[in-house]
């Protein structure tokens, strides 16, 4: 009978190297979706469209990702959790190496649609793997050094993407993303163990994929969660799409300024993800993303409010503006990973992702049609947008307290 990692066999060792992959796989994956947005001033200018149109390319990745993400729901639980990871790993580095050689606008659209739908799945594996080795008192950090992998696409791989973007055009972020997901796919191999526990029939016994995805979409106590994650998305991805061309366009930032906003917001957000999972762990999940969420309207307001201001100011806020809509993901994510029993984790991850994912893609496209560019080229109704996100916010914190932890 195959052990769940979390036998007392498993060491902390190996949790520890398991984590490292998960999380540069993660780091990889994210990347490439939030390389779009600092890019977004670029993407503007060279294919003359405008911000319906981006908004629409930031949201296809999004909307892609949550569809395949139900497909994928009826059969991730029925394989190895680790050959899964990877396969989809290499699915989503082919749709990126796509995106690297795309001609024109259309081309990449379709492109984002290929890297979405396998991208938008490794979200759900990874998180499954997670609440399937971890044990929970130790979930929250597990949970918070892999989406620390955020912090680290924003220190390093944005200021790096945008450098590569300057010199050798936007296509090479995108080729480079592509040749590190391929290079790192035999050392997730050889790292990551087999985990086969969710398959175990003297465990859990054995029902179709179609049965455990009914199960999962009509459990009384999942509902909550999955309503809690649109609210969530929303609280986050009406503002941070536009943040850039916002920054370039109403408040003075030149395009070569935005790697300090990711830098200096990844690099704090990199040691304060991992801190917010500790004290999720000690304090309470729930309490922490109640907590953090209510301070987060500050620094959300003051962003989406701000007209010409020196580079100083604008770091400032939009460091505490990453700090804080990230730095709820960590607890609100543990509490989600917690929600589920292990036997239908991967089909409600999927289908928790793929919610996550259309919710998220939504946001951007309804904020990219609320806002309106001006003659000189300005973002008007911003402000409008971040009122969507504060109503969001506020109302998530409603929603954290009807999760139901299953284990």
């Amino acid at each position: 009978m195959s052990q769940p990692l979390t036998h007392p066999l498993h060491t902390i060792q190996k949790e520890r190297a398991i984590i490292f992959i998960l999380a540069a796989l993660q780091f990889l994956h994210i990347l490439d979706f939030v390389i779009m947005m600092p890019l977004g001033p670029v993407f503007m200018e060279s294919f003359k469209i405008n911000s319906a149109a981006f908004g629409l390319l930031v949201s296809s990745y999004s909307i892609s990702a949550g569809v395949f993400g139900l497909i994928g729901a009826l059969f991730l639980d029925s394989y190895d959790r680790k050959m899964s990871l990877l396969v989809l790993f290499f699915g989503f580095s082919f749709g990126t190496l796509l995106c690297a050689f795309a001609p024109n606008y259309g081309f990449l659209l379709f492109a984002r649609v290929v890297a979405g739908g396998f991208g938008g799945m490794i979200g759900a594996t990874v998180l499954s793997i997670i609440g399937d080795i971890i044990p929970v008192f130790r979930r929250g950090t597990a949970t918070g050094v892999v989406m620390s992998s955020f912090s680290v696409a924003s220190v390093i791989g944005i200021p790096i993407g945008l450098s590569l973007a300057n010199k050798f055009g936007w296509h090479f972020p995108f080729l480079s993303l592509a040749i590190a997901g391929f290079l790192i796919l035999p050392i997730g191999y050889k790292v990551l163990p087999s985990i086969r526990y969710h398959l175990d029939s003297d465990v859990h016994p054995k029902q179709s994929q179609l049965k455990s995805l009914k199960q999962v979409i009509v459990k009384k106590d999942h509902m909550a969660p999955f309503i809690f994650m649109v609210f969530l998305m929303f609280g986050g991805f009406t503002v941070i799409p536009f943040l850039s061309p916002f920054l370039v366009s109403n408040v003075g930032l030149a395009v070569s300024e935005l790697p300090y906003i990711y830098f200096f917001g990844g690099l704090f957000t990199f040691f304060t993800s991992r801190f917010i999972g500790k004290l999720s762990d000690r304090y309470g999940k729930l309490k922490i993303y109640q907590i953090i969420s209510i301070i987060a309207v500050i620094p959300i307001v003051i962003v989406v409010t701000l007209t010409k201001t020196s580079l100083p100011v604008v770091l400032t806020v939009t460091t505490l503006f990453m700090i804080l809509v990230s730095g709820r993901m960590v607890p609100a994510f543990a509490m989600i990973t917690s929600a589920v029993e292990p036997r239908i984790r991967g089909s409600f991850m999927s289908v928790n992702s793929a919610i996550q994912q259309i919710s998220s893609g939504a946001a951007s496209y309804i904020a990219g049609l609320i806002l309106v560019q001006s003659a000189d080229n300005q973002l008007v109704n911003y402000e409008l947008v971040g009122m969507i996100s504060v109503f969001s916010l506020l109302f998530s914190v409603y929603l954290a307290k009807k999760i139901k932890i299953a284990g």
